[in-house]
């Protein structure tokens, strides 16, 4: 598919996409990165918007689950506790755990939404499968090596600033 880093919509976080936005588009896989996309890097609690959010939008008849490069224990926890389906280990830019995770629904690319806060991770990766990429901010950048790869996205963040999605 395609080599593209810029994102098909950005929001600021998560909770800015408005589920009939996904529902008008037909959208029945919400792919979510975990990390600084639900959550920050070190806690495992979602805001109350956050869990009221997700709760919303499996309301909507959207399956939700968790692709995560993370090797750690805490997002599957995460996930099973909030009721969410997670692929642990994606990979991603690489396509294995997006194609895996459509695979485990049944669904098409035309018929899914990634969103992630990474350029050269979440973006690519969705892009890469024919999935529709959607960049949020970043919750917290924490360390210096967030701050950094996040400093060499803001070329393609300002390509991409006129795709933001508002209520």
């Amino acid at each position: 598919m395609s080599f593209s880093l810029l994102p098909k919509f950005t929001a600021k976080a998560l909770t800015d996409i408005p589920p009939d936005f996904l529902v008008e588009r037909g959208v029945r896989l919400l792919m979510l990165d975990f990390d600084n996309t639900i959550v920050p890097y070190t806690p495992d609690k979602p805001t109350a918007l956050m869990a009221s959010w997700l709760a919303w939008v499996k309301d909507c008849g959207i399956h939700v689950c968790v692709v995560s490069n993370s090797t750690n224990d805490r997002v599957p926890r995460f996930c099973k506790a909030h009721g969410l389906h997670c692929i642990t280990h994606a990979r991603k830019p690489f396509r294995k755990g997006i194609l895996a995770c459509m695979e485990r629904f049944g669904e098409t690319p035309d018929r899914c939404v990634l969103v992630g806060d990474q350029i050269f991770t979440d973006t690519l990766g969705a892009n890469r499968c024919g999935v529709c990429s959607v960049l949020v901010d970043a919750i917290d950048d924490h360390n210096i090596w967030l701050k950094f790869r996040h400093g060499l996205e803001v070329p393609f963040r300002y390509l991409a600033k006129k795709r933001r999605i508002t209520r």
